[in-house]
């Protein structure tokens, strides 16, 4: 799906490129995504590693917003996950550069980060899905390297770091929230 791109004075449009892996496709966000993204982020499950609170509906719309304006400022963001067999919404995968008040800082670096419907979990989906993604990085991507933060206490999370070629690089604090940071080279 076009979005449209600024860069030196001018408008061009960004193509959010379509990616399919065998079970899920990745795609743009579209208006009838929102609903079942408000779902997954007022999910506790979701949250419990990622800031600890249900978001309202105004912050998933913020947050929904934001991943649509990420490829048109960036020229890479996040992708909707849809499950092929069901054309089900099942979550989001992909990178953001968010600025973020944390040292060492990952600012210039293409973030990862993956979040999965209750009903996605646990089937290697998520892997399944950032595999893609980071192909697709690997060959359009900025920068030297892709970095993810993750909560330590986030076991799977950080398992399906290390399988996708993440390793740690450097502890911190995030929001007052301890922080494990890792990176893979593009």
């Amino acid at each position: 799906m076009p979005v449209l791109a600024a860069g030196g004075g001018c408008t061009r449009m960004v193509d959010v490129p379509t990616l399919e892996t065998a079970r899920l496709k990745l795609r743009a966000y579209r208006p009838g995504d929102f609903e079942p993204y408000a779902a997954m982020w007022a999910d506790p499950d979701v949250v419990r590693f990622i800031g600890g609170r249900p978001f309202s509906r105004e912050q998933a719309w913020t947050r929904f917003l934001r991943q649509i304006g990420l490829w048109q400022h960036l020229g890479f963001g996040f992708f909707v996950v849809e499950h092929k067999a069901t054309g089900a919404f099942g979550g989001e995968v992909g990178f953001h550069e968010l600025r973020r008040s944390i040292s060492p800082s990952l600012e210039g670096t293409m973030e990862a980060g993956w979040v999965l419907t209750a009903p996605l979990r646990s089937q290697g989906l998520a892997e399944e899905a950032m595999q893609a993604a980071i192909g697709w990085a690997a060959a359009h991507g900025t920068g030297e390297r892709l970095t993810c933060i993750i909560d330590p206490a986030n076991a799977p999370s950080l398992r399906l770091a290390g399988k996708l070629g993440f390793s740690e690089f450097a502890r911190s604090t995030y929001n007052g929230m301890p922080m494990v940071l890792l990176e893979r080279h593009r």
